[in-house]
């Protein structure tokens, strides 16, 4: 299987965006907001990384 790709620029500038609207657009936090949405899908595309090796450790056969 392959791994999880990189996280884009991209995805964290639309992660950040959410992040920003969903906390009602305030000035002055866009560098919390970017670095929030970065950590967030770092850990999301570890989390996945992990599922997939414990998966193929499992089928793995003994």
């Amino acid at each position: 299987m392959e791994p999880p790709s990189e996280v884009t620029l991209e995805q964290i500038r639309e992660r950040a965006y959410d992040l920003w609207e969903r906390n009602h657009r305030p000035d002055g936090f866009e560098i919390e907001f970017w670095l929030t949405a970065e950590r967030e899908l770092k850990a999301e595309r570890d989390r996945q990384l992990r599922v997939r090796e414990a998966n193929e450790a499992k089928s793995v056969p003994t």
